[in-house]
């Protein structure tokens, strides 16, 4: 509207003031500029159109100037200038947005695998206790990174993270956010209702292990668990370290049956 405003103003100024040699036809570019700032290349091009259309008309019917200099070369040149001017400045615009679109993405998205980050993953979170809705806060923790680290190296290690969250992205219902929280821990929050917490870490963990991943979940929900982000994440961690724990014991016990009843080393 202030560009379109400028036109009406820039026009007036002109037919009301305009005498040969004055040069009140360059103030068309400051609606030509306002104009491709707020659309880009293509507007802005239009837009220098538009003000050389309104400066060849302004020149019609202005008495105090020839209309012979309608069609000359000048209005030509003005039309380049305009033009150029809000193709030049559309530019500058588009540039800024996609600029700033990249660094929106990177103060909200988690370097290394794509997903939310830490400090969107806090913003979600606390909206969603403020609707007051019930919902599942899930908290997986991939179980064997440092054995990836340590055999194969970090960069296997952060390919595996990556191909954790390219799964856990595709696992997830629409509507759904998933972060990392964690050097490898990723969080889940979906409306589901406190009696579907069981099963749907069983299917994520099927689906996780049927791409060879293993993970351990945790879970809060609210108003269950609590009201709080705080006291949300603080019962979903506290029940992902007992599963971490079960699955522990699971294993050493594992490990001692086999060892009993394995035959004697002769």
């Amino acid at each position: 509207m202030i560009a379109i405003g400028s036109y009406v103003v820039v026009f007036m100024i002109f037919v009301a003031f305009e005498v040969p040699g004055l040069g009140l036809g360059h103030f068309f570019y400051i609606p030509v500029a306002l104009l491709a700032l707020a659309g880009g290349t293509r507007v802005g091009l239009l837009g220098g159109g538009v003000a050389t259309a309104l400066y060849t008309l302004a020149i019609v019917v202005t008495p105090r100037l020839p209309t012979r200099e309608v069609l000359t070369v000048a209005t030509v040149i003005r039309l380049v200038t305009y033009s150029s001017c809000g193709v030049l400045v559309g530019w500058f615009a588009n540039e800024h947005r996609r600029h700033l679109g990249q660094l929106r993405e990177l103060a909200e998205r988690d370097f290394l695998t794509g997903v939310f980050n830490t400090r969107m993953f806090d913003e979600a979170l606390a909206r969603r206790c403020a609707a007051t809705r019930p919902f599942l806060l899930l908290l997986g923790d991939m179980d064997n990174l440092k054995q990836v680290n340590d055999t194969h190296g970090h960069s296997a290690g952060n390919g595996e993270l990556r191909r954790l969250a390219d799964t856990l992205s595709h696992a997830i219902e629409p509507g759904d956010e998933l972060a990392r929280v964690g050097g490898d821990e990723f969080a889940i929050l979906t409306e589901a209702s406190v009696g579907e917490a069981g099963a749907l870490c069983a299917r994520l963990r099927a689906e996780l292990a049927a791409e060879d991943i293993r993970i351990t979940f945790g879970w809060a929900a609210l108003p269950e668990d609590g009201v709080g982000p705080l006291e949300l994440f603080r019962k979903a961690d506290d029940r992902l370290y007992a599963a971490k724990l079960i699955q522990r014991n699971h294993r050493v016990v594992e490990q001692l049956t086999r060892a009993a009843v394995a035959p004697p080393r002769i």
